[in-house]
């Protein structure tokens, strides 16, 4: 079955960085949208930073010129290089992907497990 595998959390201080990855693996077709989300207290997820097959990036205002989104097609993974972190930026941070399994004939959805991103001051 397909798999989105996360890791690259951990702790940080105020100011400082930590890059996230994520790799799909298993029946994959074709792969889209790919991206991190992350909830906020009491919320639905919220995007954070997606990046198209063909390169074509969205981010969250309050990540822009702080966040940046990578993506190797050929490795099916992503990575999220987080810049000048801030205590609000603690989640747990969701790997997202669109991905038409391999014979198939539309996309899915698929999510990861999280990982945690806490940022101290």
């Amino acid at each position: 079955q397909v798999q989105l595998e996360e890791s690259g959390g951990g702790l940080a201080q105020a100011g400082g960085s930590l890059r996230l990855s994520c790799t799909a693996s298993g029946p994959i077709g074709a792969i889209d949208n790919m991206g991190w989300y992350r909830p906020a207290p009491g919320k639905q997820r919220e995007l954070v930073a997606t990046s198209t097959s063909a390169g074509k990036t969205n981010y969250r205002d309050s990540v822009k010129d702080r966040f940046t989104i990578s993506r190797d097609n050929a490795r099916n993974t992503i990575w999220l290089h987080m810049n000048t972190l801030r205590p609000e930026d603690t989640a747990v941070y969701f790997c997202n992907a669109e991905i038409r399994p391999i014979l198939g004939l539309r996309t899915f959805n698929y999510w990861g497990q999280g990982t945690q991103v806490t940022v101290s001051s």
